[in-house]
């Protein structure tokens, strides 16, 4: 079998009939073989697919077919043996990243977008508070330097970590980052509407910026979070040294991996003191059988990811 390619791609654009793009884009993928998910909305379509490079090419030309993506951007992770989807999956949002406000439309307003090299600048500013809109598992294993941590589960927490905590009478510059650029597009949106004056954000996401950054100008600090089995990057898109919990689904450094606490595909330290006997049993039987589906260089359905949170699904 030929190597599949997976990519990324998201664009906020007016859709008046996203329902009725489900269909034709369903029927497409399914018919050449592509798996992942599309969401769409009417403020955009957010996908994560993988398939054949000339399947993700054709599919590519067919949606620009319509004027409204035709300049439409993507990212290309990785080539693998076999699909880390077990489905193609098209679904209809209210939004397609949930920030949990589906009035927030960056189609209608938008903050400034920064290129890695302008992005350290405004960051170097001691009068910009540097936010990171992810997730508090994703900033705990790298961030940038003097970013604030909201200590989000998810992003639709974000509104509320803003209304407690900034003000725009007071926090006049605000930058705000995240994987791949979706959720702090949305963000800034979000932040003007509240009365924010001044707001930036890192177009192409951290993606980018380790992807053009060099490493001795960067302000980059650790690992980028991400949600496929690379699990985390680093400069130059490298792949970096964390490993996923096929238990609970947090990503673990080195360091954790030495614990008394970790146990390869059955526990870590994040999960170790919610094990009893019988789920202890179960992840073991787990993990053996994931072993010897790697042994015939097969996924196990355990080391395949849920796109909608860190966990993998089991």
């Amino acid at each position: 079998m030929k190597k599949l390619t997976v990519i990324a791609f998201y664009k906020f654009v007016d859709l008046p009939d996203f329902e009725s793009l489900r269909k034709p884009l369903k029927k497409f993928c399914l018919e050449h073989d592509i798996r992942g998910s599309i969401l769409l909305a009417k403020e955009g379509i957010n996908s994560t697919m993988s398939g054949r490079r000339e399947s993700i090419g054709a599919f590519l030309n067919f949606l620009r077919e319509d004027k409204r993506f035709e300049d439409l951007e993507y990212k290309e992770s990785y080539a693998i043996d076999e699909h880390p989807f077990r489905r193609m999956k098209v679904l209809l949002k209210k939004e397609i990243v949930n920030l949990g406000m589906p009035e927030i439309n960056p189609n209608n307003k938008v903050g400034t977008y920064l290129n890695p090299e302008e992005w350290n600048k405004v960051i170097s500013d001691p009068e910009v508070i540097l936010i990171d809109t992810r997730n508090d598992f994703e900033y705990q294993v790298g961030t940038f330097k003097n970013a604030v941590n909201p200590k989000t589960k998810s992003f639709n927490e974000f509104p509320e970590y803003v209304e407690r905590n900034l003000n725009p009478e007071k926090d006049k510059k605000v930058a705000m980052f995240c994987t791949g650029g979706i959720r702090c597009e949305k963000a800034t949106s979000f932040m003007l509407e509240k009365g924010f004056k001044e707001v930036y954000h890192l177009k192409g996401g951290i993606l980018k910026y380790l992807e053009e950054m060099k490493e001795e100008k960067s302000l980059w600090e650790g690992e980028c979070f991400v949600f496929d089995n690379r699990v985390g990057i680093k400069h130059q898109l490298e792949i970096g040294e964390y490993q996923l919990c096929h238990s609970c689904g947090y990503p673990n450094s080195p360091e954790e991996r030495k614990s008394e606490k970790y146990e390869e595909g059955v526990f870590c330290p994040h999960c170790f003191d919610e094990i009893d006997e019988e789920k202890l049993a179960s992840r073991r039987e787990r993990a053996k059988q994931v072993a010897l589906a790697r042994q015939r260089n097969k996924i196990h359905i355990g080391q395949i990811f849920d796109s909608k949170s860190k966990k993998a699904k089991v």
